[in-house]
């Protein structure tokens, strides 16, 4: 069951990689909060069906759909928003600092000290996201800044899907919750945007892409897999979308990198590796300790 797991959250880190190219062509309509609204909508609507039939809601999972909602809301809204100001290599390694920030939001909510590998990890994503953004001119772009913010608010996602979505079943919990991220988004974007910024093919492209592949597919993958999987495992597994996101930004949109981004690219990575050889030394203790 975990190598299932395992297998199907690195598939998801494939689907989310590239589709930030998604959201990269969004970005260049400068359409933001109706994308993440239709999309996430969308994406709700296409799971229903799906879900057990006869299923009893409780109402502890409707009040943690609701607050893995709000979570994802910010997110996705801080993310998409800051494509418009940064490349998608960029917004995928600064999204995938999630991996490094986890554990600190563990042991502010949960009293789970950090190990002090993390505090290696944190400082090395600090210098590689500082690389990343200024390319050695010394600015820090506001994009990045907006992507770094969010990528704290998907650690807290991860979080709350972690300790919480597993007691309920995953696809319910994974069409409740977006509804609530893409309603938030929808409802903001009809105060500051229009709904004509959504009829050029490419933003319909770009929606119907990411509703069923990087949310529909990608997310209730991710929530089943959170269930099978030890966290340190799935983080570890999906930070790689950002060199997924790298790729599908060369490919498709042409977007390169100076080769002090890609240090930066590098050293970022780095750190989520390093953020969580811990999980995996503990596990293969635990291991050797279960054969002795």
């Amino acid at each position: 069951m975990r190598f299932k797991a395992d297998l199907l959250l690195f598939m998801v880190a494939i689907i989310w990689g590239t589709a930030f190219v998604s959201q990269g062509i969004a970005g260049q309509y400068r359409v933001a909060y109706l994308f993440n609204g239709v999309s996430f909508m969308l994406a709700a609507l296409i799971l229903i069906p799906f879900i057990p039939r006869g299923i009893q809601i409780p109402p502890e999972q409707w009040k943690w759909m609701l607050v893995a909602g709000i979570i994802l809301f910010v997110a996705t809204a801080m993310q998409q928003v800051g494509i418009f100001y940064t490349k998608v290599a960029n917004a995928g390694f600064l999204t995938s600092l999630y991996a490094v920030f986890t554990p600190f939001l563990l042991w502010v909510g949960f009293r789970e000290k950090p190990h002090w590998v993390d505090m290696i990890a944190v400082t090395m994503a600090a210098v590689g996201a500082f690389l990343l953004s200024t390319a050695g001119r010394f600015q820090i772009q506001n994009g990045d800044v907006l992507e770094v913010i969010g990528s704290i608010f998907w650690a807290l996602h991860f979080v709350v899907l972690g300790k919480f979505a597993a007691r309920f079943e995953s696809v319910s919990f994974a069409a409740g919750h977006f509804f609530i991220s893409g309603l938030l988004n929808f409802l903001i974007g009809l105060k500051v945007e229009t709904l004509s910024m959504l009829a050029p093919l490419p933003v319909l492209g770009a929606i119907l892409y990411r509703a069923t592949l990087s949310i529909g597919i990608g997310y209730t993958l991710q929530v089943w897999g959170q269930k099978h999987t030890p966290p340190t495992d799935a983080a570890l597994i999906l930070g790689l979308e950002a060199v997924f996101a790298v790729i599908a930004g060369w490919i498709v949109l042409g977007q390169s990198l100076l080769p002090i981004q890609i240090a930066g690219c590098v050293i970022i990575f780095m750190a989520v590796l390093i953020s969580q050889a811990k999980g995996w030394s503990k596990i293969e203790h635990n291991h050797l300790a279960e054969d002795q």
